[in-house]
């Protein structure tokens, strides 16, 4: 990953036309510019620093918010950070500094130092000593050796699960294949001959196989039938949770699947992998729906960058998978063999084949990893529960319904709280959509997002009528019928005359408006939505704003402040349970409220 590149990016996708200093500009012109200038560079410093204390500290939330902040300085500033080689440098060393920090590596360690440099931060000896202590810490969490997960190779690097929690990205659920690898089947669930209900199961295991019915072929083994045994007992739970869960998910896998060639039932993969939890992580770093190392997802076009981990994504992870799955079956010409390609890496596969001097799964069992040998009858089991549930005992589960989205593309570096506003939702709902998002900003690209269903017009139409340079400089009001101007400029706090100005040809408000956010270094984005039940002009003249603490929803502010939460959280646009960072700024209207 090359950051510089990214940087680049960013700067061609996003056109800041603010201030630049030119021939014809007066000294004190020039002098305000370099204030400015010297006021961002403060700014982002200063946030930087508190990420550093609290990435010491192990607050790894915390530090990736205010490292957000220190980059979101850059961005809402109305300089041409382009046009500034001294802001222009400290943005690029940040960006890099800060994905150095999240995704530590042995050879391309954090230049802290270097950065405050560049920047002119002028550290003192405290700080100097925070920011080695730092780096030493990131250096600490990798450790190298081989890995055993999907397409894992010996080249791959094992990092330790506190270098995995990330800044401000989704928080991470662990992978139920760390709990398969340590799966010890017991003595009744190996019986299939002496067991009758087994033994009935495993001649039908036969009969489907014979037929066809599952739409590829695989060669049957009693092995398959003692991992239906261990759902049909003690994993029972495990199975009901993955045959409900598989509702969200398993539409949108077959549709991929079936596009790229693969058998559609092979997408039950997905279910042995991460219980079809898109933020599943194993210890090996191993993540997503499909558990894909950085390594294999890489050579499968899933970037992992500072901006998104695809790894997570719905749809191009799906693909990926398919893809790889494909490439396997091609190697190996059967799906036993595929699927334990998947699982260990061709590598290891191609060791057995070789030891067993045979092309197949069965015959070279002896000679792949343990969890290899489990991993694939394990997920031949469940294809077969799947595809014939009342027959195995879990016809009472009722799939959960299908994730429905919208899949629109945005424009570069793209703030997920006005995507929330063009769309009618929150900022965290779209995070659940889009998992693979690592910031509350899209990447410095245009690029394909999620919105929720039945939304994408919307959000198009706000897109066509906002300039490609206001993109980060402007929050939504929904207006209501008959409303004007004056109470939107009372509850934004924004002027009529500046209201009108960003939305030309608008004599009076209708649906969504734009709402210009002032110069300067603004960190904070508010999501402005009119109260469904009160007076707006009524209760600006008595508003407190309030900065949320770390940890804080919505309700919690409004009960520490003795407010009704569901008033609260809509006159701030947002949920009751929305969460907050740390330092975002609430509006507490105290008038007319229980």
């Amino acid at each position: 990953m090359n950051l510089k590149k990214y940087a680049t990016s960013l700067f061609a996708g996003i056109a800041f036309f603010g201030v630049s200093i030119l021939a014809q500009d007066t000294p004190e012109q020039v002098q305000a510019v370099q204030a400015q200038s010297n006021k961002v560079l403060e700014d982002a410093g200063r946030n930087f620093k508190q990420g550093l204390d609290a990435f010491k500290a192990n607050k790894r939330e915390e530090s990736g918010a205010s490292f957000n902040k220190a980059v979101e300085v850059f961005l809402y500033s109305s300089l041409n950070i382009q046009r500034d080689q001294r802001l222009q440098g400290c943005y690029q060393q940040l960006i890099e500094t800060v994905y150095r920090l999240e995704f530590p590596n042995a050879s391309q360690p954090p230049q802290i130092a270097q950065l405050s440099a560049t920047c002119g931060w002028g550290w003192n000896a405290a700080d100097q000593k925070i920011a080695d202590e730092v780096a030493q810490i990131s250096k600490n969490s990798i450790q190298t050796g081989p890995t055993s997960t999907v397409g894992s190779t010996a080249s791959d690097a094992k990092i330790t699960p506190a270098s995995l929690v990330g800044f401000n990205e989704q928080s991470y659920e662990p992978s139920p294949r760390d709990e398969l690898a340590k799966l010890e089947l017991t003595q009744d669930e190996l019986q299939v001959e002496t067991n009758p209900v087994a033994q009935q199961q495993y001649q039908y295991i036969q009969y489907v196989v014979a037929n066809k019915s599952l739409g590829f072929s695989f060669q049957v083994h009693p092995k398959i039938q003692q991992f239906i045994n261990y759902y049909r007992g003690r994993g029972r739970s495990t199975m009901e949770v993955g045959l409900y869960r598989s509702g969200m998910f398993m539409r949108m896998a077959r549709r991929i699947f079936k596009e790229e060639g693969i058998p559609e039932n092979v997408a039950w993969l997905g279910q042995v992998e991460s219980m079809w939890k898109p933020t599943a992580m194993s210890w090996a770093a191993a993540s997503g729906l499909w558990q894909f190392i950085p390594g294999t997802g890489a050579r499968y076009g899933l970037r992992r960058t500072a901006h998104v981990d695809e790894r997570n994504s719905f749809d191009e992870a799906t693909r990926a998978s398919a893809r790889y799955l494909k490439f396997l079956y091609n190697r190996y010409g059967n799906w036993e063999l595929a699927i334990a390609g998947y699982n260990c890496g061709e590598g290891n596969v191609d060791r057995a084949i070789r030891r067993a001097g045979v092309t197949n799964f069965w015959s070279a069992y002896p000679y792949l990893p343990r969890e290899t040998r489990d991993y694939v009858p394990n997920i031949l089991a469940t294809i077969l529960i799947a595809n014939s549930p009342a027959q195995y005992g879990f016809g009472n589960v009722r799939p959960a319904p299908p994730l429905q989205y919208d899949r629109i593309r945005v424009p570069a570096s793209t703030s997920l709280s006005l995507l929330a506003q063009a769309s009618d939702t929150s900022v965290q709902y779209l995070r659940y959509l889009n998992p693979h998002l690592r910031s509350n900003m899209t990447p410095p690209e245009p690029y394909i997002v999620n919105v929720p269903a039945g939304k994408a017009n919307d959000v198009v139409a706000v897109f066509k009528r906002i300039p490609a340079s206001k993109v980060n400089n402007t929050n939504l009001a929904t207006s209501v019928q008959g409303e004007s101007w004056q109470t939107i400029s009372n509850r934004t706090g924004v002027s009529v005359a500046d209201l009108m100005a960003a939305n030309p040809g608008m004599s009076s408000p209708k649906g969504k408006v734009f709402v210009p956010v002032s110069e300067g270094n603004r960190i904070t984005a508010t999501s402005y939505s009119r109260p469904s039940n009160s007076s707006v002009a009524g209760l600006q003249s008595n508003i407190k704003v309030v900065k949320a603490q770390s940890g804080d929803t919505v309700k919690k502010v409004a009960e520490r402040n003795g407010v009704d939460p569901v008033e609260v959280a809509k006159y701030n646009g947002l949920l009751p349970n929305s969460v907050l960072g740390a330092g975002r700024e609430i509006k507490i209207p105290q008038g007319g409220m229980k």
